[in-house]
């Protein structure tokens, strides 16, 4: 015999859109960290990796800032995230031109070979993973925009 209680607003747990999307978000990146153990990569390292590549490519002055404020990932994460990539020989930081508070960060030539190696690997993989979504994914995508624009609004 169920309970009366009304802790919760849903009679399934399927029916609760926060407790789907944690978990479609731990089997994804469960399987991301997979995918990238192979390049010795943490999925904070590659976003932060191809993150920088992508920004070069886009002809961005990439700043820890700029790299921070693009990848979502706060400050101190990304500097810390950084730092650890500077010690495996993967990235550069330099003195900005202009702003002796920033630093201009870099791939080095081993950098650029394994994000494009690893890019490779994950858009392979995201294909995959999000195949079951169809004709949806421009709509799925959208919408999670919507959602990141919604967070970064008013008093946030």
């Amino acid at each position: 015999m169920k309970t009366p209680d009304k802790t919760f607003k849903f009679d399934k747990a399927d029916d609760s859109t926060g407790f789907l999307l944690w978990q479609v978000t731990n089997l994804w990146q469960r399987e991301i960290k997979k995918a990238l153990e192979k390049y010795r990569l943490t999925h904070s390292q590659f976003v932060i990796m191809a993150s920088i590549h992508w920004l070069t490519l886009h002809s961005e002055e990439v700043t820890q800032i700029l790299l921070s404020n693009h990848t979502k990932i706060d400050p101190m994460t990304t500097s810390t995230v950084l730092r650890t990539l500077q010690q495996k020989g993967l990235v550069e930081r330099q003195e900005h031109s202009t702003d002796t508070r920033a630093k201009v960060v870099t791939l080095t030539e081993e950098g650029r070979k394994v994000i494009k190696q690893a890019v490779a690997t994950v858009e392979t993989f995201d294909l995959e993973f999000f195949s079951a979504l169809g004709k949806e994914t421009d709509k799925f995508n959208r919408k999670l925009i919507s959602l990141l624009g919604r967070a970064e609004g008013p008093g946030k």
